[in-house]
């Protein structure tokens, strides 16, 4: 039982399925338009809403060091990555890659982890953009009732600490999950000029903040740096390290939410013209365009205001809360970031919701999960029935719970994705040195392992309620996995024809 458990997929059938030009995926995307698929997932909720939230919870204006480490540990799996995707240009991203390098088991882990950094993704995103609209109603003079854009763990209280309202259900949040995977259903081509688009209209609005933003930079609020340690309870009672190198890992944990969609980008390969070429380009060129924008935006940001601004005043709205408070003669420009943050947040929505129908797609090829989620629509070419799945699962988180808790069990289950994916180049390079590498990840095993390093410490920065939360949800997928996947695994049923034919002979 052990050995096939860790059944290795041959690389000659991935290339196979890569190939399959008229039963699969349609072929439609370039290198330019992977960049746009990639700064499309990065730049959105981790950036305007996680930024705010790990200075108030974590490490104040230290969080910009903790967006330099958290950009370290994606350039280091970005490396891998992009060697991966040129050399296996296949859909699934890590769950190809580990399925033909650490076996059948190691993928499905990877791939069940990959529901969690996608479709909690798509609903932490959600929930930002159900604050965010609020924000841009209250422009109008009208507001969504508290009942119906929260979650029923969510309440508001007076200033006395009495209870105003109960939440019941997030409705925008649901509303734009439902719309974008019918988007999706209609086509990946359509969906990339949509996302084209937004990505070119809040590109813009960021780096417009940053200039207009850098003038009003006090330096009181980046005194001290790096606060002193000691820990911080927030309005839910939850109980965060604040300050020194605990406050900045867990800050680098928080906002590593922000970089979860350069890995997106590899989830497109099946559909990506020339992907050898393409896939690195699309990776590792946003993941470079969207860290110096990060590192920039949370420096002009904490200078701008203060902690307490984050932590009671601006909540998930701070961006918009900082320019209205304190850049003076700018008030037309919080509510052009209002609509450009909307419209940002519908793209990484877009790409989450694509990722993880595409990892799901994957898996249902290879028999992990039901054939459904595998079928694809006769006219548009797209795995339809996975979509609609996602609009109920991903609906429901963003219905019902609260963003904090999604927003960080998708970094852990990213950070774990990302250690087995540099995991997979140093086995990769032992077991099959013989494979034409287009790109090639530099000074391996070095640069794997500090990605292994730095993902895991991470980790540890994000604390044991995220740890056991990921436990429980691996604890589930095993439980499906012993269940179904291992007895309906393609892999298995090809391998026990080869015996049946050895024996017949």
């Amino acid at each position: 039982m052990p050995k096939r458990l860790f059944k290795t997929k041959p690389i000659h059938l991935l290339m196979e399925e890569a190939d399959d030009g008229k039963t699969g995926l349609k072929k439609t995307l370039t290198a330019t338009q992977l960049i746009l698929l990639g700064i499309g997932a990065i730049i959105g909720a981790g950036l305007f809403v996680r930024t705010a939230a790990a200075a108030a919870n974590n490490a104040g204006p230290s969080v910009t060091l903790g967006f330099i480490i958290a950009g370290l540990g994606c350039a280091f799996a970005g490396l891998c990555y992009a060697e991966f995707a040129s050399m296996i240009p296949i859909s699934g991203s890590a769950y190809t890659y580990s399925y033909a390098t650490m076996g059948e088991f190691t993928a499905w882990v990877i791939g069940w982890d990959l529901v969690l950094e996608y479709a909690l993704g798509a609903a932490t995103v959600s929930i930002a953009w159900s604050e965010y609209l609020n924000k841009l109603c209250g422009y109008f003079n009208f507001q969504i009732p508290y009942a119906l854009c929260h979650s029923p763990m969510q309440v508001l209280r007076s200033s006395s600490g009495a209870i105003i309202a109960h939440g019941y259900i997030n409705l925008p949040a649901l509303f734009i999950i439902i719309a974008l995977s019918l988007l999706l259903i209609k086509g990946v081509r359509e969906s990339s000029i949509f996302n084209a688009i937004i990505v070119i209209t809040k590109v813009a609005i960021v780096i417009l903040f940053i200039v207009l933003g850098w003038s009003f930079i006090k330096a009181s609020n980046h005194t001290p740096f790096i606060p002193a340690p000691g820990t911080y309870t927030d309005e839910q009672g939850v109980i965060h390290n604040f300050g020194g190198i605990l406050g900045i890992l867990g800050a680098a944990g928080v906002v590593f939410f922000a970089f979860i969609g350069f890995d997106a980008v590899s989830t497109a390969a099946q559909e990506t013209k020339d992907p050898k070429r393409a896939m690195p380009i699309g990776i590792l060129g946003s993941l470079i365009i969207c860290t110096l924008l990060y590192i920039l935006f949370a420096f002009v940001l904490t200078g701008v205001a203060g902690v307490e601004d984050f932590r009671h005043a601006g909540k998930e709205a701070s961006v918009t809360y900082t320019i209205q408070t304190y850049m003076h003669g700018y008030g037309w420009l919080a509510k052009l970031v209002t609509v450009a943050i909307l419209a940002g947040f519908s793209s990484v929505i877009l790409v989450m919701l694509y990722g993880q129908s595409r990892v799901f797609y994957s898996m249902s090829k290879d028999g992990l999960v039901p054939a459904a989620f595998s079928k694809i629509h006769p006219k548009f070419r797209t795995p339809y029935q996975s979509n609609i799945l996602f609009i109920v699962f991903v609906g429901a988180f963003a219905s019902f719970v609260p963003g904090d808790i999604v927003g960080d069990m998708t970094s852990i289950g990213t950070l774990f994705a990302f250690i087995l994916v540099c995991a997979g180049i140093i086995i990769l390079r032992k077991t099959h040195p013989e494979l034409q590498r287009q790109f090639k990840a530099p000074f391996v095993p070095v640069v794997p392992v500090l990605g292994i390093i730095t993902c895991g410490a991470m980790i540890y920065g994000l604390g044991w309620p995220n740890w056991v939360r990921l436990g429980i949800w691996m604890v589930i997928g095993l439980v499906f996995y012993f269940s179904y996947g291992i007895r309906k695994s393609k892999l298995r049923t090809l391998d026990g024809r080869k015996n049946e034919n050895k024996l017949s002979k």
